[in-house]
This record gives C-alpha cells, sequence and structure tokens, in this order.
C-alpha cells in the first residue's frame, strides 16, 4: 500500500524511477520497526507470563524492571519526537483529520486520568510494607504516572500527524512506544487473571489452584519471608488499583491503535483537500433521534448495573444463591444481546435503503478499526463455541444449561451482525437524503458536476490548482431525515448496551467459573487458559465497538 498520494487531481503521471526507491526503502523502514518490536514483544511476553506462575524463577521485579526500562526508553524518544517536530516547520506537512477523532482521544484522556489513579494505589500499596520490597516496585508505578502524562499530551497533540523527518528513527520510535504499551496491557491482564484465579479458588477452597497468588511472585514469597497485607490502609490500596485495572488495559489499547495510525501515517502525502478543507461535525448528543433508542439503551444500562451489583453479591454465596445469580445474569444477557441482535440487523436494513454511496478512499483509521472489531470478537467467538460443546455433550441437562446455550448463541450472532453494521456504516459516505423532494445539503463535493439540483446556488469553497472542474462546493443540508434518526438512535442503543457489556466483565464478573459446567467438562486448568487468553479480547472488543458507535453516530 502506497504513501504517496496525489496533491490534487484523480489523475497524475506515472511516478518516476526515484519513486521505486522511496517505496522499497518506505517497506524496509517499516519491516526494520516491526521487527524490532516483535522481539522485544516475545522478551516481554517471556518474563511476564512465566512471572505469573511460582514454578518458574521469574520474580515479580525483573517483569517490573523490564516495563520499566521500556517506558523510560519510550519518554526519551516521545520528548525528542515532540522537541524536533517542534523546531522543525517543515516536519509535518500534512495532518490525516481521520486520525485520532475527538471522541477517541477523549477517551484516552479519561482513561489516563484512572490509571494516574491507579499508579497511586499501587505506590501506596506497595509503600505499606517498603521494608521487605524491592525499590523497583515503588519506582514502576511512579515512572508510569509519567509515561501516560507524557504519552497522552503526545497523542493529544500529534495523533493526526504524517511526518516528513527521520522517517525510520520515527518508526521504530512509534513501534518500540507501540510494544510498550501491549506489554503493559499484557501484565495488567495476567495480573488481572491470576487475581480471579485466586478468588476462584479462595472461594471453593481448592487447594490445587493455591499456586496461583494474587500477585506475580516476589523473591522474598519464594525464600519463604512473604510480606502481609494486614493493615486496612494496605488492603484498601490492593484492592483498589484491581477495580482500577481495567481502565489502565484499556488506556493501553487505544494508545496502541492511535501510535499504529501515526506509524501508518509516517512519510504519507495527502491532497490539500484530503488535508485541510474537511468538512466539519456539529455533535449534539441525542440531536435528531427519536430519542426510542438512548432511552432504552439507558434503561438497559441502569438494569445492568442493578444486576451486576446483585451477583458479585450473591455469587459468594451458598449454592442455591450462586443459582439464582447465574439464572439472573444470563436473562439480563441473552435479553440484551438479543435486543442488541434485531437492532443490528434493522440498521443493515436501513443502510440497503440508504442512498448514500460507499467511500472507497484510502483511509487507515477506517481499515484498523475494521480489522480490530473482527480480531477481538475472535476472543468471544472462541469462548462461546467452547460453551456450547460442553452444554450439548456435557451433563446435566438444566435450565442453566438451557440459558448458556442461549447466551453463547445470542453472543456469536450478535457480534457478527453488529460488526457487519458498524464496518458497513463507517464505508458509507455524506449523507444524501431528498426529503418532500429536494436535495440533502451538508455536502462537500470535489467536482461541480457532480451537485444534485437544489433550490438554491451552491457555495464554492475554493478552485483546485488542477482547474475549475476540480473545484469543491459545500450545500446546506436538511436535516432530520427519518432514515438518519434512526440510525443515530441505534448507534446510541448499541453504545449504551456495549458499555454496560463491558462494565459487567472488565470489573470481575465471571460466571465463566461460578457456572462448572465448562470447568467439569474441560478441567479447571483448559478453562481458566482458554477464558484467560479469550476474555480480555472480549473487553476491549466491547469498548472498541463504543468508539466506532459514536463516528456512526456522528457521520449518521
Amino acid at each position: 500500500m502506497s504513501d504517496l498520494e496525489p496533491a490534487s487531481g484523480p489523475k497524475v503521471a506515472q511516478p518516476t524511477p526515484r519513486h521505486s526507491s522511496i517505496e522499497v526503502w518506505k517497506k524496509g523502514g517499516r519491516l526494520l520497526s516491526v521487527l524490532i518490536a516483535f522481539n522485544v514483544m516475545l522478551l516481554a511476553c517471556t518474563l511476564i507470563t512465566g512471572g505469573a506462575f511460582n514454578k518458574v524463577a521469574v520474580y515479580d521485579k525483573d517483569v517490573f524492571a523490564l516495563l520499566t526500562t521500556m517506558m523510560l526508553l519510550s519518554l526519551l524518544w516521545l520528548l525528542f519526537y515532540l522537541l524536533y517536530s517542534a523546531r522543525r516547520g517543515d516536519a509535518v506537512p500534512y495532518r490525516d483529520v481521520h486520525a485520532g477523532p475527538i471522541w477517541l482521544r477523549g477517551g484516552l484522556v479519561l482513561f489516563g486520568v484512572c490509571t494516574l489513579v491507579m499508579d497511586v494505589f499501587k505506590t501506596g500499596y506497595y509503600s505499606s510494607f517498603i521494608e521487605c520490597q524491592s525499590a523497583i516496585k515503588i519506582l514502576h508505578p511512579v515512572i508510569q504516572a509519567v509515561f501516560v502524562i507524557v504519552q497522552t499530551y503526545f497523542l493529544w497533540v500529534s495523533a493526526k500527524d504524517c511526518i516528513h523527518i527521520h522517517l525510520d528513527l520515527t518508526r521504530c520510535g512509534l513501534m518500540f512506544t507501540l510494544t510498550t504499551n501491549l506489554a503493559i496491557w499484557m501484565a495488567a491482564v495476567v495480573d488481572e487473571s491470576v487475581h480471579q484465579a485466586h478468588s476462584y479458588s479462595s472461594s471453593h477452597n481448592n487447594v490445587t489452584h493455591n499456586h496461583l497468588g494474587p500477585n506475580y511472585r516476589s523473591a522474598s514469597q519464594a525464600e519463604g519471608d512473604p510480606c502481609p497485607c494486614n493493615t486496612v490502609i494496605c488492603q484498601v490500596f490492593q484492592q483498589g488499583y484491581f477495580y482500577l485495572y481495567p481502565f489502565n488495559i484499556e488506556y493501553s489499547l487505544f494508545a496502541s491503535t492511535m501510535l499504529y495510525i501515526m506509524w501508518k501515517n509516517v512519510g504519507r502525502l495527502l491532497a490539500p483537500s484530503y488535508s485541510h478543507s474537511h468538512m466539519p461535525f456539529r455533535v449534539s448528543l441525542f440531536r435528531e433521534t427519536f430519542f426510542l433508542g438512548p432511552v432504552l439503551g439507558l434503561f438497559l444500562f441502569m438494569v445492568g448495573l442493578a444486576v451486576f451489583i446483585i451477583y458479585e453479591v450473591q455469587v459468594s454465596g451458598e449454592g442455591s444463591q450462586i443459582q439464582q445469580a447465574l439464572v439472573m445474569y444470563y436473562s439480563f444477557n441473552i435479553i440484551c444481546l438479543g435486543l442488541m441482535t434485531l437492532v443490528s440487523l434493522s440498521g443493515l436494513v436501513i443502510n440497503r435503503l440508504d442512498r448514500r454511496t460507499m467511500d472507497q478512499h484510502k483511509n487507515p483509521t477506517r481499515t484498523l478499526d475494521a480489522a480490530l472489531l473482527m480480531g477481538a470478537a475472535l476472543g468471544q467467538y472462541a469462548i462461546s463455541y467452547y460453551s456450547i460443546v460442553a452444554v450439548v455433550v456435557g451433563l446435566p441437562k438444566d435450565l442453566l444449561g438451557a440459558l448458556n446455550l442461549a447466551h453463547a448463541l445470542l453472543l456469536i450472532a450478535q457480534h457478527t451482525f453488529q460488526n457487519v453494521f458498524i464496518i458497513e456504516s463507517l464505508h458509507r459516505g455524506p449523507p444524501m437524503d431528498e426529503p418532500q423532494g429536494g436535495p440533502c445539503h451538508g455536502l462537500a463535493f470535489t467536482h461541480l458536476d457532480a451537485l444534485p439540483a437544489c433550490p438554491t446556488t451552491p457555495r464554492v469553497v475554493g478552485p483546485s490548482p488542477t482547474g475549475p472542474q476540480e473545484s469543491e462546493a459545500i450545500i446546506l443540508a436538511p436535516q432530520g431525515h427519518w432514515r438518519r434518526r434512526c440510525l443515530k438512535d441505534i448507534a446510541l442503543f448499541l453504545l449504551l448496551c456495549n458499555v454496560i457489556l463491558w462494565i459487567i466483565p472488565a470489573f470481575g464478573a465471571r460466571p465463566h467459573f461460578s457456572n462448572t459446567l465448562e470447568v467439569d467438562f474441560y478441567g479447571y486448568g483448559l478453562w481458566a487458559a482458554i477464558v484467560n487468553i479469550c476474555l480480555p479480547f472480549g473487553i476491549f472488543y466491547r469498548m472498541h465497538a463504543v468508539s466506532s458507535l459514536l463516528e456512526v453516530y456522528v457521520l449518521s
């Protein structure tokens, strides 16, 4: 895929031989940065996964030392980028208007603030028994807090950059920073999964799983001198930072996606109309909707919160309470997923009735969004199919098994139809409604010949260097066509449902273990591995779907 795009007009001369050498070197620079990131990621993966088990001689201080070193190196590069891009006026000649939308950067700031609070809790937790802890454990959250602040500022001001100096150094720096975020994400996921496994084994008094601790194993624990967390303040810090892990996980993934788009845009050439003449969107929540979508979505959101709280209280009780909690959990999810499936199908039907054409222009952000939606959904697909096999083949055949089966089937259907709806909506062009026999306005046209018949004269923005045929015009659009209103309702409903379906698993609901059907069928070791590997992708899917649905709402 070439980064060199024509500066004006769709027809340009064939590239000179020099273009070929530039293209080869671009691919070589990308390959070098990917190889560096791949090797660093493998090293981090080895230490992080090895440090989670007592039988492996890798301690938590080794993992923290590696992550701290990676963050310090990334910090140096981020500061270098900010300085040389500010000093060189020609460093960023183009900016990608599709990269780093305001809602994505706003979400990054929100998750970044929560990550800073988590770092405060972690610092307080490790400081509670500083006499028997390695200094790296206290230094790690401090460095992470600085890293989060600098990186958030960097992505806020530079997410749209198409940098044109130090190309290979920039590619390597961006990819290394991306790898740092993925390593932080993996460490948080493993730590949180081990904590959940410890909670499960403690509640079931299962000594088989007692080798898993709530944290990475420390050297003092291996030597028989554990650091007890007996004070109230220590326990508050410990529980606090575990509850804030979901925000840290999402922050790392949001930052990774934005860094990848910057990496794709290194050295990219854009047409002036692409970089500067993009139509602004006026976003007003709940505006131009029938209110049915947001009202129903808010209702399900509030019910979901109540279900989650009751589930967390009852699931730690006796057998009958656990049964009631699981029935309530599966019933809510079946209703929610069923409605989301029907609504996604309705959105697909409305898209078929829409007159908007498909936008086939090159857009790395849109391509990444589609790839992440499809890839992240594979995690939930895997868990669902494993559950289906366990329910159909295993025993007993009871109400809980039937609910589990219906839940797994609806998860597959909901992910499938929602993905198709989101991806198709993101590829749609601007709205082209014609209410009351008039054309729609609010659209930007590259060719004046393409303008529809309008009762008013279009306003010409400015001629293109290639001539009057390339002039751009903007006409005002009537608002509130029923198809647009329906699509906005659908996007808001799905957005709110995805938020509550993110909250429930992200903050600790694990019916995969409370419902012992899969545990008995596959064994705890295999089932725990399946859930701990696949569920983080399912949680990320929900939050990424929220971001994409917000864009669908704005574009409708």
